[in-house]
């Protein structure tokens, strides 16, 4: 299963329930057609891995997870709590 916790033009924003055990770092799982890309939330938001985005939509990719990164934080820790 994997939650989706934000939606913007069309971009998921998500994580898996079973992210390992012991689980890892918050993260978010970022998805759009068959595009997908990982950006670990702290200590600063940071681009994990990628698969098909350019660098522009990276970058914007990254600005919207800065700009929801404290209810993105708030949603992880609630789920994996």
């Amino acid at each position: 299963m994997a939650p989706v916790v934000l939606r913007f033009e069309g971009l998921k924003f998500f994580f898996y329930s079973n992210e390992g055990i012991p689980p890892e770092p918050a993260h978010i799982h970022v998805r759009q057609g068959g595009s997908e890309a990982k950006f670990w939330l702290s200590p600063h938001i940071q681009l994990a891995r990628n698969h098909g985005f350019n660098a522009q939509e990276l970058s914007k990719i990254a600005r919207l997870t800065a700009e929801n990164n404290e209810y993105l934080l708030e949603v992880w820790h609630e789920y994996f709590s």
